[in-house]
């Protein structure tokens, strides 16, 4: 028995030390987040008049008809009672164990998978009204009836945000996970949940953006981004990357690939295993990747002519002069993909043929169905956004890994949060979402003329967009063009990829859709053997008729583009070695560009 106090009394002189440390991390607390310069508040939540629109189509109904209103609510209010009830008589019990889950509309959620949530009483009344909660806010904005269609998108996904944010999986009191892993290490987990905290607070200047990889694992041109080449050209836009062949002989058309700028290019080059860059190479191309600026507030009026002019323009150009060749055949991805296409109808209004033909990865044209971005695409969101880019110049990389995390805010926001802060652990060493965590800033003017321009306005699709003397349109590309996109892209939804690749100029047409989502599907080597893809030649058919009518092929869909490209890419030649006189080595890949953390630039 003394010994068993004694254990005790060591337990709780443990904890009281834990404890105290966390009253010193405290102040550390506090300077990191006296480091902040926040965003725009108008990017922190919608206009209050579309809450003012729910509350008057909502009140508007009651008049009209206060029995359903009433029904729903005495429901609620009946569920609500019993429930309490019910948790009375399980608490003088002290059992919940032989009791059916209720609650739903949480059939399957991890968060919910410690069985405390099932026979603890007390964690059991918490979950059953959190989904009572949720189900009533869900069951009121679906019956709003009389809102604009994107106006109830936007209801319906912030009243999501509010479901999930008030999760009590998120609060320490209500976590059983997070209260048995503070007792077991005798309160160490909130002392390291606290320090990585503090140090995410300090890698952003003060913004939480929560780390969902072990940064200190990977290291750029050493464990990911290690295909071998070398800078062969820079500017104040872009490192030009020639890439070192693999085979004796390659393709005389070289290859660019014009990755997005909103992350970095190594996504393509994560590990050798995985890597479309080293496998490219090995299939006889010599291949160039841009590798973009992270940009800086000096950058505030840069805008997509200078992206198109002093990076596609100029790549082209030094890619040829380096080569000896005409023609190079390129490749864009995402918003690189949308440029290439507004490049491309550029270099057809000035009778350029330096393209011999094109592939798009995930790249939107037609924006008229603005899919899960439809709540930020509005005047009150872009507004704030050209707020806030007139105040920084930039719009800076943590508002946007911030929208994007929260498309998916269980599995990218609140669940690694919950890991990392309440927990105590370190975030898993893993290269996908380092990258996802290495994002970059953008530049002031470029920001609005995509958000207001091909967003808002449509106007690449509608009347034409405007830029370096010309009015473009999405009919001026002509080149044989192919389209990779993804079956469960939630960024650049497949259907509205293929309605404007269809509105595209060009007579020689491929269109895929790899199976799942805006990076797996992309980065699908065949080696894999895991997602398959879709092909059919007859684009005439709106979407859906597309998909009815299209083969399904097992496997990566990598080699069916090669063997596209094999056929525009000319005759064998001996292999190219990077640079030439004219354009020698500036640092070998992958190059310096891609080490500018965005943090560097605000």
């Amino acid at each position: 028995m003394a010994m068993q106090d004694d254990v005790a009394g060591e337990n709780i002189e443990k904890l009281n030390e834990n404890l105290a440390k966390v009253e010193q991390l405290s102040q550390r607390l506090i300077q990191a987040l006296a480091s902040r310069n926040p965003a725009n508040p108008t990017l922190n939540s919608p206009s209050q008049e579309l809450f003012a629109k729910a509350a008057s189509s909502y009140w508007t109904e009651m008049l009209e008809n206060p029995g359903k209103i009433y029904e729903k609510q005495l429901e609620y209010w009946g569920k609500s009672v019993r429930h309490f009830v019910d948790a009375q008589q399980l608490m003088l019990r002290g059992d919940a164990a032989e009791l059916e889950d209720t609650a739903d509309i949480l059939a399957g959620d991890k968060r919910f998978s410690n069985p405390l949530w099932k026979t603890h009483p007390y964690f059991r009344y918490i979950k059953e009204q959190y989904a009572l909660n949720a189900q009533a806010i869900q069951n009121a904005v679906g019956d709003v009836d009389d809102l604009d269609p994107k106006e109830k998108r936007r209801l319906d996904y912030f009243a999501h945000q509010i479901i999930d944010m008030m999760s009590p999986t998120n609060f320490l009191g209500t976590n059983p996970d997070a209260l048995e892993r503070a007792v077991q290490t005798e309160g160490e987990s909130l002392v390291k949940g606290l320090e990585n905290l503090i140090a995410d607070l300090e890698a952003n200047k003060g913004e939480l953006v929560v780390r969902l990889s072990d940064d200190t694992s990977f290291e750029l041109g050493k464990n990911i981004a290690t295909t071998a080449g070398d800078v062969v050209f820079r500017n104040r836009m872009m490192e030009l990357i020639q890439y070192a062949p693999t085979t004796e002989e390659v393709h005389a058309t070289p290859l660019i690939i014009f990755p997005p700028w909103i992350n970095k290019f190594y996504i393509l080059d994560l590990k050798e295993q995985n890597s479309l860059i080293k496998w490219v190479t090995d299939q006889g191309y010599t291949l160039f990747v841009v590798s973009w600026i992270n940009p800086d507030a000096s950058y505030a009026e840069v805008g997509l002519e200078d992206y198109i002019e002093e990076g596609f323009l100029t790549a082209i150009s030094e890619v040829k002069a380096i080569t000896g060749q005409k023609q190079v055949n390129t490749v864009g991805y995402c918003i690189a993909g949308t440029t290439l296409h507004l490049t491309l109808a550029l270099l057809d209004k000035r009778g350029d043929k330096s393209v011999k033909s094109a592939t798009f990865f995930t790249a939107l044209t037609d924006f008229s169905e603005q899919g899960e971005f439809t709540p930020f695409l509005q005047d009150d969101f872009i507004d704030g956004i050209e707020e806030e880019v007139s105040q920084q110049g930039l719009l800076r990389s943590f508002i946007m890994s911030r929208t994007m995390s929260f498309l998916r805010s269980k599995d990218l926001v609140y669940q690694p949060a919950v890991k990392s802060y309440m927990m105590g652990e370190t975030p898993p060493a893993f290269d996908l979402l380092y990258w996802n965590g290495d994002g970059a800033n953008l530049p002031g003017r470029m920001t609005m003329q995509y958000l207001r321009g091909l967003c808002q306005r449509n106007e690449f699709i509608e009347g034409g967009f405007k830029i370096l003397g010309e009015t473009l349109h999405v009919s001026d590309v002509k080149v044989p063009l192919m389209a990779i996109t993804c079956e469960t892209d939630h960024i650049a939804a497949w259907k509205d990829c293929y309605r404007g690749f269809q509105q595209t100029g060009a007579k020689d047409r491929t269109f895929i859709v790899s199976e799942s989502g805006h990076i797996a599907g992309i980065v699908n080597p065949p080696s894999k053997k895991k997602y398959g893809h879709y092909t059919n030649d007859d684009l005439s058919v709106p979407a859906d008729g597309w998909i009815e009518g299209a083969k399904f092929h097992e496997g990566s869909w990598w080699p069916r583009w090669e063997a596209w490209l094999r056929k525009r890419s000319g005759k064998m030649i001996p292999a190219r070695q990077p640079g030439d006189s004219d354009h020698p080595s500036l640092a070998p890949a992958p190059g310096t560009y891609v080490r500018i953390k965005a943090s560097d630039g605000f």
